[in-house]
């Protein structure tokens, strides 16, 4: 029972997300609530009920969504969507600090996930490591594009990711 109504609540906030209906979302965010008083352990719940904050721009109200269902175990590809989710939430709310403790752990635990290195970038140039976050982006340019002008010029670019302050003349 508890599945099905979580599975049709997801359903319906993919649908609102989709769709960019706000009116579909505060459905999809009033099953969930209704759920999490229900279940207010479930990881699960607390994570599908912060990515409904977030799709419906109420990033302030997902964070306490997303900070129980990471302490309440979330794991696997939920924990991964929950760290970027909540580390660029609270990027664009200017807690910027916040942003890159939570995407560093996200890039610590899944090193693969180019978006969590991206939006890590972006929040290291908001605290300042101006450096760190060009590397980084540069990497993650070089690795993934597929214009072949860049790809010629691809092992000076890698080089120059990691000497951006060095100089030769």
């Amino acid at each position: 029972m508890k599945r099905e109504l979580l599975d049709k609540a997801i359903q319906l906030r993919e649908e609102g997300r989709a769709k960019q209906d706000q009116a579909i979302l505060a459905e999809a965010r009033t099953k969930l609530l209704d759920l999490l008083f229900t279940y207010p352990d479930d990881a699960e719940i607390n994570f599908q009920t912060a990515v409904a904050h977030d799709n419906s721009g109420l990033g302030k109200d997902a964070i306490p969504f997303y900070v129980r269902a990471i302490e309440q175990g979330l794991s696997g590809p939920d924990l991964e969507r929950a760290l970027l989710g909540l580390g660029s939430t609270y990027r664009y709310l200017g807690f910027y600090q916040e942003a890159e403790e939570t995407l560093r752990r996200g890039v610590k635990e899944f090193p693969n996930h180019r978006g969590l290195q991206v939006f890590l970038a972006i929040s290291l140039y908001n605290t300042g490591k101006y450096k760190e976050s060009t590397e980084l982006l540069l990497s993650n340019l070089i690795e993934t594009t597929s214009d072949e002008k860049l790809q010629y010029f691809s092992r000076p670019i890698q080089y120059y990711a990691q000497h951006l302050d060095e100089t030769w003349g």
